[in-house]
């Protein structure tokens, strides 16, 4: 519909028992089954009092007072999301190979494609899915999701406290040194301390490129990417660390292995990702 790409209202309720769908329908020109399928993707929030939160249920009844708000990017919301498999499901948590393409987190404009939103659509049987680490949009491999308030505390501590073993494999320009010792990178990223540990597992004289084994103490975004550009061995498919003209092949970087001690259960928990689905020299 022209002139409908891109919508950004905020609407103060002033009457109860009506519903998001009538509002935003006679806010906009977006047929009310555009947007029960907005608010389905996450687009549309709800704000009661000092809370905001996304507002999914096309029949709840708004209050006097509520706000409402719409986040409509036709772009964003004709995205497909790839999908996810399942790992592993432990009823409070569960493990996911997240594809290239899949993001962590949402936003404002839509969650549809978020592997939280994926997996708490997908479980049987259905539950809530909080993040508690983040891949980025163009990694692969594991992921921790929580299901339970009480889950998501005790492992998002687990990660905060460095108490969750992560390992990742990368393909990398060049020929990575062989060296008995596993190469350390300390540098800072955004002024924090941020620490990786890299070792060959091969290389390829053909191709020039290495296949490495990262294991990380800290989490800083593009953590890994960061360090291993800078020294002097960007990952193939980086268009943001590597090379510029490198457009043919998605970010070879996945993380591949998950270890620590259930903290719920008090039981050693090890995840680890089959060779089909890590990188290939």
């Amino acid at each position: 519909m022209p002139g409908t790409e891109l919508i950004e209202k905020h609407i103060e309720i002033d009457q109860a028992n009506v519903t998001a769908v009538d509002v935003i329908s006679s806010h906009t020109q977006l047929s009310k089954q555009t947007i029960k399928q907005t608010m389905s993707k996450g687009a549309v929030w709800l704000s009661r009092g000092k809370h905001t939160q996304r507002l999914r249920r096309a029949s709840r009844k708004l209050n006097k007072g509520d706000t409402l708000h719409l986040y409509y990017n036709a772009k964003i919301l004709a995205t497909q999301s790839p999908q996810a498999s399942l790992i592993a499901d432990e009823g409070d948590y569960s493990v996911w190979y997240k594809p290239c393409g899949m993001l962590s987190q949402g936003s404002k404009w839509s969650d549809h494609c978020t592997i939280s939103r994926w997996a708490s659509q997908h479980l049987k049987p259905e539950r809530s899915a909080f993040i508690v680490h983040r891949l980025d949009r163009a990694a692969t491999g594991l992921i921790l999701l929580a299901h339970t308030k009480k889950a998501t505390a005790a492992l998002t501590q687990l990660f905060q406290q460095r108490a969750i073993s992560k390992r990742y494999q990368a393909i990398v320009h060049g020929n990575f040194p062989a060296s008995p010792e596993v190469l350390t990178i300390n540098n800072l990223i955004d002024n924090k301390p941020a620490i990786s540990h890299i070792r060959l597992i091969e290389y390829s004289e053909t191709k020039d490129c290495s296949l490495v084994s990262i294991d990380i103490e800290t989490g800083r975004k593009h953590q890994i990417r960061k360090h291993l550009a800078s020294a002097g061995f960007p990952i193939l498919g980086d268009r943001l660390y590597g090379n510029e003209d490198e457009f043919t092949t998605d970010l070879q970087l996945t993380a591949v292995s998950l270890r620590f001690n259930c903290p719920l259960h008090n039981t050693p928990r090890h995840y680890s990702l089959d060779s089909n689905r890590r990188p290939q020299l």
